[in-house]
């Protein structure tokens, strides 16, 4: 049997609503470039590295590419995660993800600026910040350098939750201004207090376990190893 990935019939009918229209010659295979694409950024592969199966890797790179600038994988992110569904709960967290010598190029004068990777204890990062719903699917995702706080991704992903009781967040939440654009949208801070509050901020513990299933989404995120791993130069291109 063999070890390839081949999107299936479904989900190709999910997918295709956010195809880019064709525009005078008719593009490759859909569902073999596609599938080539996913099995590259699964396993962690260079793309001169894709199997024949698959069709010529510039192929696969190019429309790689090609739909990346044109927003086309956003799109269906975020059409993907429109049907979610939740009206309980959501959770924000962010996670850091190794950038490769070849995607920093720190000695590359040209083009050096811009590419969300900074110097973190750790090395050389890209930080995602993410919200989840209940069930840990993505909802919505951001990308910043390492070194950037929790609070400049919660700025971003504050304005674009869904219509929720609660969000569940760690410590690196934990500010007033945070808790303040959560009670204007109607929706319950579950945050624990910094060490450094003179005063005690309560919150409910036990919903407070239910946390770690945006850490289970980082992990299984991270099993896709070109996420795992930063080896695109261009954020736009990782993102």
């Amino acid at each position: 049997m063999s070890d390839l990935f081949w999107l299936t019939d479904a989900q190709m009918a999910r997918l295709e609503p956010f195809f880019p229209k064709p525009h005078g010659k008719p593009r490759v295979d859909d569902r073999r470039v596609l599938s080539g694409i996913i099995f590259i950024n699964l396993n962690g592969l260079r793309w001169r590295d894709a199997p024949s199966a698959y069709g010529p890797h510039k192929t696969l790179n190019n429309r790689w590419k090609r739909w990346s600038n044109r927003d086309v994988f956003a799109r269906m992110m975020a059409g993907l995660a429109a049907e979610h569904g939740e009206r309980k709960t959501v959770m924000i967290d962010a996670t850091y993800l190794k950038a490769h010598r070849t995607a920093t190029s720190m000695g590359v004068k040209k083009g050096g600026r811009g590419r969300l990777i900074g110097r973190t204890k750790g090395g050389m990062n890209t930080k995602l910040h993410a919200i989840c719903d209940s069930l840990g699917r993505p909802l919505n995702l951001f990308v910043t350098a390492g070194q950037v706080s929790d609070y400049i991704g919660a700025w971003a992903l504050l304005s674009s939750l869904p219509d929720v009781d609660w969000l569940l967040g760690d410590r690196g939440y934990d500010a007033d201004w945070v808790r303040e654009a959560l009670q204007d949208k109607g929706i319950r801070a579950c945050i624990p207090g910094r060490n450094q509050r003179k005063k005690t901020v309560k919150y409910d513990k036990r919903r407070y376990k239910r946390r770690n299933r945006i850490e289970i989404m980082f992990g299984r995120l991270k099993d896709w190893r070109r996420v795992a791993t930063r080896y695109d130069r261009g954020p736009q291109t990782f993102f």
